[in-house]
């Protein structure tokens, strides 16, 4: 899939169970279908938490679970699953650089990182022959998420990096661990 591209486009809020709906749906060619969800509603869970979903045809289903902040799950206390089998995530919050920061996730047999690039609007997935390079119009409730896939990307590689731009990562960076520190902390007292 070198060099294959793709874009979903915003599509109308909808209620759920836990509030106004969120979802970008859109295709990509010689897969099909594609939509993001949050707060998706595949698995039950308490209230301080937020689901992302991405689902579609030819691409499997993919959950990422997280406490809630501004509507989306933090990368903190979280839980992806593939096809309702468990990753591995680990980062590591105290390094510097975008490479250090990474977000490493193991599933399926594979070891991905997924980085911030370009700014808090970009963001790269990548693992051992394949990348897959995602892009927000805007940082909040963008109107268009687009991507391009470099090597041997794949369905698999996709919806991981799609349900990834659901979740709130802009402590990927320095400078965004920064802005979100009260946050974090302040989510932290819950735990008291």
């Amino acid at each position: 899939m070198s060099g294959a591209r793709f874009e979903l486009q915003r599509a109308p809020s909808g209620e759920g169970r836990r509030g106004e709906v969120f979802s970008w749906v859109g295709q990509v060619d010689g897969i099909g279908g594609i939509q993001l969800v949050y707060p998706a509603e595949h698995s039950d869970y308490p209230a301080e938490y937020c689901e992302v979903a991405v689902s579609g045809e030819g691409f499997p289903l993919i959950t990422f679970l997280g406490l809630r902040y501004l509507r989306r799950p933090l990368l903190a206390r979280s839980e992806l699953r593939v096809d309702w089998d468990p990753a591995d995530l680990s980062r590591n919050v105290w390094w510097p650089g975008r490479r250090g920061r990474a977000l490493r996730i193991h599933v399926k047999g594979r070891a991905y990182r997924y980085t911030q690039r370009g700014g808090k609007c970009g963001h790269e997935l990548t693992r051992d022959g394949a990348t897959v390079r995602t892009r927000r119009s805007s940082w909040r409730l963008p109107q268009t998420i687009s991507g391009t896939c470099l090597g041997a990307a794949d369905a698999l590689d996709i919806s991981v990096a799609l349900v990834l731009e659901g979740v709130y990562t802009r402590n990927l960076s320095a400078a965004g661990a920064i802005v979100s520190l009260p946050g974090r902390f302040l989510n932290r007292l819950n735990d008291l």
